[in-house]
């Protein structure tokens, strides 16, 4: 596990001793539930319960000799309940114990991703608005195209945030199943109906079916989930670090006063943290190769699964929540420069308009290859002559005997571009204007 980039929540949920006590809690929800039905006494569930421990450094010790780490752990819990702990783990298997406890470590996980989530929701949402009539150049291949508002490639991430959300909460929910149905998952020892009541008490479903595991179909949409999320963030910040470039520089990572980009070079202003997010989003992708990889067991259950999982789940988790904290506060204090993106919209004289153009001129009665063609040589003669397109345009007189020059000057109208914006933020979220902070 990754622990260097643990924040404290995550960490304690992957913690050895977070693990056992849950592991604990699911055997005294099955004691609990079992004393109920009358199969067990209910002085041997209250002693679990109130006499029932874990000491970490002793299950270690334990597991260090017996190979085995669920009863390593239930030899320390016999030692602290005494003679009543012949009922602990009745009729369990160990991964009835150790899945149905790894779903409710993964419940607690995904509170914390999905809090994460709407923060980041909310920070985007805000500076979306922010920057709503923000004029900018968007590009394709990295090209200058056509004007859109920065508001509106924030309004873009929002909106994928918003999908990344719909696809978790269904991954965290598929994954909120426990199993207690034992060595092959055939209910050889127990009822179904108990294995109902003991995952209720854990506040979990139960799977319908299984072997002597979960299903790890579930495993690998939820860590695939995670590589999405992971990808979003990689996105924004790949964004960000092209804006930042110093030929761009349209928006930058906030660098505070003491910082320091370069121990050579004083002027230096790197996106650290942006190159942080895409390569740790490069880590949880490659997690989900091997989560897909665990799919594929033979018969009813081995053990190949098991040890990757140690390190997939706490990692992934752990890197997405770190990943979406990180982006949450690149977008809350990016800094953003509204007149260079003015200044890089309007620095090719007017060749983003060429798109507009060319329709203006078919409405003008012009054929559209006859159109084009005159654009592009103008266009053309522009990038390799660096002349102000805007200026070539006006000066035609082919195009001046055909179009108005009303008409030319609204072809560059910068607005016109932009003219459905607001309809496109009132579709993303629903009202004309941001609610108002507080």
């Amino acid at each position: 596990m990754i622990t260097r980039y643990t924040r404290p929540e995550m960490g304690r949920i992957w913690s050895d001793e977070n693990k056992f006590r849950t592991w604990l809690e699911v055997e005294i929800a099955a004691t609990e539930t079992l004393a109920e039905a009358g199969i067990v006494p209910q002085s041997a569930a209250r002693a679990i319960r109130e006499k029932g421990g874990i000491e970490v450094a002793r299950i270690n010790q334990i597991e260090a000799e017996v190979k085995h780490d669920v009863i390593a752990f239930t030899t320390v819990v016999a030692e602290k309940v005494g003679p009543e702990s012949r009922w602990l783990h009745y009729g369990l298997t160990s991964n009835d114990v150790v899945d149905t406890a790894q779903a409710v470590l993964l419940k607690q996980a995904s509170a914390i991703i999905r809090d994460d989530l709407t923060k980041l929701s909310e920070v985007l949402k805000r500076r979306a608005w922010e920057f709503k009539d923000t004029p900018a150049i968007g590009r394709t291949h990295g090209v200058h195209a056509e004007p859109i508002t920065f508001g509106l490639k924030l309004a873009n991430w929002y909106s994928e945030v918003q999908r990344d959300i719909a696809r978790f909460e269904l991954a965290a929910e598929q994954m909120r199943v426990g199993k207690l149905s034992g060595a092959v998952g055939n209910a050889a020892h127990l009822e179904p109906e108990y294995e109902e009541k003991i995952c209720q008490r854990l506040g979990l479903n139960v799977a319908a079916v299984s072997s002597q595991v979960i299903q790890r179909d579930r495993h690998a949409f939820y860590v695939v989930t995670l590589a999405v999320i992971a990808s979003t963030l990689d996105k924004i910040a790949t964004e960000v670090r092209h804006l930042q470039r110093t030929e761009v520089r349209e928006a930058e990572e906030y660098f505070s006063e003491k910082q320091k980009g370069s121990s050579a070079m004083p002027h230096k202003r790197n996106p650290v943290t942006c190159e942080q997010i895409s390569g740790l989003a490069r880590v949880v992708r490659s997690n989900a190769q091997a989560a897909l990889e665990n799919v594929a067991l033979w018969h009813e259950r081995d053990v190949s699964h098991s040890s990757a999982e140690r390190i997939i789940l706490p990692d992934s988790t752990t890197l997405v929540d770190y990943l979406l904290h990180k982006t949450t506060n690149l977008i809350d204090t990016m800094l953003v420069y509204p007149k260079r993106m003015l200044k890089n919209l309007e620095s090719t004289g007017g060749l983003v308009f060429s798109g507009q153009l060319l329709l203006d001129l078919v409405e003008a009665g012009m054929l559209r290859e006859d159109a084009y063609r005159l654009v592009q040589l103008y266009a053309m003669k522009a990038w390799k002559e660096d002349m102000n397109f805007r200026e070539l345009i006006m000066n035609d007189p082919e195009i001046n005997s055909k179009v108005k020059r009303q008409t030319l000057e609204h072809a560059f109208d910068l607005q016109r571009p932009l003219r459905n914006v607001g309809k496109i933020f009132q579709r993303i979220f629903g009202e004309e204007r941001a609610t108002p902070a507080g």
